[in-house]
């Protein structure tokens, strides 16, 4: 099983039954020394608006989410529905749990 830490989409139920077909469950929790930042992606309709967690100058500054436990299938589903825009890569959290995260590509 996999750790993945969600600051936006992935926490949606809507989401969540879209890309793995079930609800998931998680942890609440917090990515230190990240900040968020606005991300335009172009999509089938057009440009669409999203955030990206981005590592911050300021040690102080941290981002919410949820870390759910995953299996390895589930993780590539997560990897297929995200834009070429964001990378995964792991990272320790606040908690100290390590997860996977998508960050700014």
């Amino acid at each position: 099983m996999e750790q993945i830490f969600s600051y936006g989409t992935l926490q949606s139920k809507e989401i969540q039954m879209q890309v793995f077909n079930k609800l998931l469950t998680g942890t609440p929790d917090q990515l230190p020394g990240y900040k968020l930042k606005d991300l335009k992606i172009e999509e089938e309709f057009g440009i669409e608006d999203y955030f990206v967690a981005t590592p911050s100058e300021n040690p102080s500054d941290e981002v919410n989410g949820i870390v759910f436990t995953i299996s390895d299938e589930d993780l590539a589903k997560a990897d297929q529905f995200g834009s070429n825009a964001y990378k995964r890569i792991q990272i320790t959290q606040k908690s100290g749990t390590t997860a996977w995260i998508y960050i700014e590509n």
